[in-house]
This record gives structure tokens, C-alpha cells and sequence, in this order.
């Protein structure tokens, strides 16, 4: 296709400079003539020998000087005639004499003229002009012939050396087609033009038909394509195309990601609330391809399964003390000491009370007091001590109690985590509403008494992925207080960690919406229900914390 496209080209060029070239002869060659009949009829002596020669005549002067013109110029003919048109010279001399064979009267006129015309002598160009005495008036003409086979040998010896050049240029065009082919064949790796179009028909259907979102980026580190999957998992439109990653989602992980600033394989991610694993492959271009993979069911499943290990550990140390005491109270009861039985009973069936109803006075709300009492027994199990801090009180007007618990539970297991092992392990939890309009607020604040966290580590704990622990059996570590954050800003707040006044790590949340507005006539029910829910097993409590109470301390029992 490419030699066709050439060798056409190469031909109407070649045409369409014969077809001009041929009138340029033709023009070149009148416009000879008419010089040549100019400076004929320049010569002074002309006007007078045609006036007052006496007739024309094979030997006379204007003969004689008509071919000495034509020798010398290389005319086929000069011929000059008078008025009547009668010719005084010829280069056939026994024409002398008679009447011109083509029209004088443009040259009698006073006019020039050149054109290509058919004469006694054949197709010549020819070229007349008015003949003029000293005083301007018209006495005759010259009229002037070029041989026609001469231009036309002019115009065939001229063909040869077009058609070279034409032909070296089509050589040229041929070699640069068959190496843009090649090149070409290098680069479409072989592949026919069908075959190209049913490969993209094909990566098409293939790229917005997986459930994987998938991002390439140019040489330039510019998004140039997204899949269907990517635009729903990073809220990409259209016009994000073009655009860097950090353009197009602002600064954050996974923009760093997707710009290939974070290395390493399956990375974790967070955006717009969903879990995501990212992969980044370089192209020979310069670009790269990324891959992000949907976790988020996988990772709540997760959590999930974490709770559930959660719940299954705390009724084992629920189980394990409920064994030891029935030990002791079997030993006493066989000791005969019945009276030492019944106050030990009594003694424990007390504290346990006391717990569950030091915890329901600070905080009202039944998930997150359920939730604590299940970590106060997991803390006495791991040797450590859970509190809570005193003059917590939260009231029972959350917006979102679910939300409120994994962030509270997600901060008490790092905590807890943070002290196992060590001997007078203390976790602490506070919990308060803040000084908003109504008592909407909330900030929750989780301390331990643990190595910490160094300073230079504060802000690389929120990120996703990054984790000192070990990854459990089910997934990766490193996003639950990546979540903690992102919970917090959904509602506007902050999430932010310190140091503990025992040296260990403080995490504080503020959470400005997370409480319905109290009602302003004083009730404290609940607002979604119009009346207080009960607590089974757990007393209402006064509202405020016990008198003197210094929080909760559980430890653990032999």
C-alpha cells in the first residue's frame, strides 16, 4: 500500500510538471522570436531600404540582411514585409515577393505578437513586430519563425533526466516505505491492521469487563486510561484523564501509590472509606500499569473474624475464672468451711457486680459498656489492668454506636497489646463530651502505660499498611487505626497520638457530631425512641459517677 501510495504520487507530480513545462517551452520559444524580430527591426537602415529599395528582389539589401540576422541568431525564417503584406525576404528565396501566408495585421497595426502557428515552413513559433520609420509611422513588419522540431526536441531531451529524478525519488519513497514498514511490523509486534482492531476490540471488552480497577499511566506520569472498576473505587470521571494522580485524587497514599512513589508489591491503601491493594508494573514506554484490588469485604470479614476471636477470648477467661473459683469453692465447701464459702461467694459475686455497675454509671450507652466489660476480663486474663478514667461520662445519645465501638475497640486492643508481658500493665479510657452547642461532641481518649511510640513514628501510624505486629492468618495489619482516622474526619474530627503521663502511648479522638443534641427541657431519653432503652443486667445508674471513685481497676485473679 505504501509503494502504491508512493509510485502514485511520485507519477502525478511528475505529470503535472511535463504538462507546464511543455507551454513554458512553447512561450520560451515565441518569446525568442519576438526578440530576435525586435532587434531586427531595430536596425536603422531597414525602414529605408524597404521604403526606397524599389521592390523586393532575391539579391537585395533587406534579403541581405535578413539572413545575416538568421545565420547569426539560428531562426528558421525573417522575414519583412511591407504594408500590403508583401514579403521583402524569406529563407526560401523564391517566396520573395509574394503575399504573406498568416495574418499581418495585428504586427501593420502596431502591435506585437508571439504564439505557436502553422506557416509555409511548417509548426514554428513565431514572433512580429511593426516596423517603424525615423518618424514612428508604421512602413511595415518583421515577423520571425523557430522551428517548431526544436522545442519539441528541447522538451523530449528534457524528459530522460525528469524521469531520473522521478525515478530516484521513487526509489527514495520505496526504500523509506519499506523501512517505516518494518518498523512498523517491529512495533505492531507483526500484526495485520484486523488483527490490531480485534486486539483492542478485545482489550476493551477485556478492561471494562474485569472486577479489578485498572489505571495506566503515560511516560510523563499522566493518567491515560481507567478502566470501569477504577472510576467506582477512586471516584475517577472522565476528565481526570490527563491529569497525575496526585491531580486527580489529591495528596495522599494512594495517589503516591499510583505515581509509583511507594515501592513494593500488594500495598494497602484507604480510599473514600474502601480498602484497597495496589500494584504498580513499569512499561517499556515509560509508563506503568496499576492494579487495585477491592478488599474491603475481605477486611470487615476480617474484623469480623477478629471480634469473634475477641469474644471467644474473653469467655475463655470468663471460663477460666469461673473454674478457679468453683475450685476454691468446692475446697472450702469439703474443708467444712461453709461460712468462709459463703462470704468468698458473696465477696465475688460483689465485685463483679461492682464492675458491671461502675462501668454502667460512666457510660450509658449498652454497647460500648458491653463492650468494655468484655475488655476489662480480657485485660485481667493477659495480666493487665483496665480502667476507666475518672469523670468519664458519656451519655446515651450516640449517633452511631457501632462506629463509636470499633474505634474505642481498635484503640483498647493496641493498647492492650502494648502492655501484655509487662508486669503492671495499665490501660486507661476516658471518654467525655466536649463544651459543643448541646453536648454533641465527643472525645475519647485511650492511654497505656507501654514502651510508646516514638515521636518520629506519631504520624506514620495512621498510614495504611504500616504495623509493628505480625499479620494475622486472615490478611495484613496496619489499617485499623488508618481507620480510626478516616472514621474521625468523616465526622469532622481528629485522631491524633502522644505520650502517656506514665510514658507510654496516649491516642486521643475527637469526634465533634457523634451525639444526637441534648433535648434543651432537660430529657435524657433517647432520642430515637422517645424513651431510655434498657439495660438488661446493668442498673441505670444516677448519671453521675460513683461518689469518690477513683475509675475502674480489674486485675487479675489467681
Amino acid at each position: 500500500m505504501q509503494l502504491a501510495v508512493v509510485t502514485g504520487v511520485t507519477a502525478l507530480a511528475t505529470g503535472l510538471f511535463l504538462a507546464p513545462f511543455s507551454a513554458q517551452l512553447d512561450d520560451q520559444a515565441s518569446r525568442r522570436a519576438l526578440a530576435i524580430a525586435q532587434a531586427t527591426a531595430a536596425e536603422p537602415d531597414l525602414p529605408a531600404l524597404l521604403t526606397e529599395g524599389g521592390g523586393p528582389s532575391r539579391d537585395g539589401p533587406v534579403q541581405r540582411l535578413a539572413e545575416r540576422v538568421r545565420r547569426a541568431t539560428g531562426a528558421s525564417y525573417i522575414v519583412v514585409l511591407d504594408t500590403r503584406g508583401i514579403r521583402w525576404s524569406h529563407a526560401e528565396p523564391d517566396r520573395i515577393g509574394e503575399h504573406v501566408s498568416t495574418d499581418p495585421g495585428p504586427a501593420l497595426a502596431g502591435r506585437e505578437v508571439h504564439h505557436i502557428d502553422e506557416g509555409t515552413l511548417g509548426r514554428s513559433a513565431r514572433g512580429k513586430v511593426p516596423l517603424r520609420d525615423g518618424r514612428g509611422q508604421v512602413v511595415g513588419a518583421v515577423s520571425v519563425g523557430i522551428a517548431y522540431d526544436s522545442v519539441r526536441d528541447r522538451f523530449l531531451h528534457a524528459v530522460p533526466g525528469l524521469l531520473a529524478y522521478a525515478g530516484g525519488a521513487l526509489g527514495v519513497g520505496a526504500l523509506a516505505a519499506l523501512l517505516l514498514f518494518r518498523r512498523l511490523q517491529k512495533r505492531t509486534h507483526a500484526l495485520e491492521f484486523s488483527d490490531i482492531s480485534a486486539l483492542l476490540a478485545e482489550r476493551e471488552a477485556i478492561l471494562h469487563g474485569i472486577r479489578e480497577g485498572v489505571v495506566a499511566l503515560d511516560g510523563a506520569g499522566r493518567i491515560r486510561l481507567v478502566n470501569d472498576e477504577a472510576q467506582r473505587l477512586l471516584d475517577l470521571a472522565p476528565h481526570h484523564i490527563g491529569l497525575s494522580p496526585h491531580q486527580a485524587l489529591g495528596t495522599g497514599r494512594t495517589a503516591r501509590l499510583l505515581a509509583g512513589e511507594v515501592p513494593g508489591a500488594d500495598l494497602l491503601t484507604v480510599s473514600g472509606g474502601r480498602v484497597l491493594v495496589a500494584n504498580r508494573m513499569p512499561t517499556d514506554d515509560g509508563g506503568a500499569v496499576a492494579t487495585l484490588r477491592d478488599r474491603t469485604e475481605l477486611e470487615l470479614l476480617g474484623r469480623e473474624l477478629d471480634g469473634s476471636h475477641g469474644l471467644i477470648d474473653a469467655l475463655r477467661a470468663q471460663d477460666h475464672e469461673h473454674a478457679n473459683r468453683l475450685h476454691i469453692l468446692l475446697g472450702l465447701l469439703q474443708l467444712d468451711m461453709v461460712e468462709d464459702a459463703v462470704a468468698y461467694l458473696s465477696e465475688t459475686v460483689g465485685v463483679h457486680r461492682a464492675t458491671a455497675e461502675e462501668i454502667a454509671g460512666h457510660v450509658r450507652d449498652p454497647m460500648l459498656a458491653a463492650l468494655l466489660v468484655g475488655k476489662a476480663t480480657v485485660a485481667a486474663e493477659r495480666g493487665a489492668a483496665l480502667r476507666i478514667a475518672a469523670g468519664t461520662l458519656l451519655p446515651d445519645r450516640l449517633v452511631d454506636p457501632p462506629e463509636l465501638a470499633t474505634v474505642l475497640g481498635n484503640l483498647v486492643d493496641n493498647a492492650l497489646d502494648a502492655v501484655s508481658g509487662t508486669a503492671g500493665g495499665e490501660v486507661e479510657v476516658a471518654l467525655a463530651t466536649t463544651a459543643e452547642p448541646h453536648g454533641t461532641g465527643v472525645t475519647l481518649r485511650v492511654s497505656d502505660n507501654g514502651p510508646g511510640i516514638p515521636a518520629q513514628h506519631r504520624e506514620t501510624v495512621f498510614t495504611e499498611g504500616w504495623s509493628t505486629k505480625e499479620p494475622p492468618a486472615h490478611g495484613r495489619r496496619g489499617l485499623g487505626l488508618a481507620l480510626v482516622r478516616r472514621l474521625a474526619e468523616r465526622h469532622g474530627g481528629t485522631a491524633r497520638v502522644g505520650e502517656s503521663a506514665d510514658g507510654g502511648a496516649e491516642f486521643t479522638v475527637a469526634l465533634p457530631e457523634a451525639l444526637h443534641p441534648e433535648d434543651p427541657r432537660g430529657d435524657s431519653s433517647h432520642p430515637r425512641s422517645g424513651t431510655r432503652r434498657p439495660r438488661p443486667g446493668l442498673p441505670h445508674g444516677t448519671g453521675e459517677p460513683p461518689e469518690g471513685s477513683e475509675g475502674l481497676r480489674q486485675r487479675p485473679r489467681p
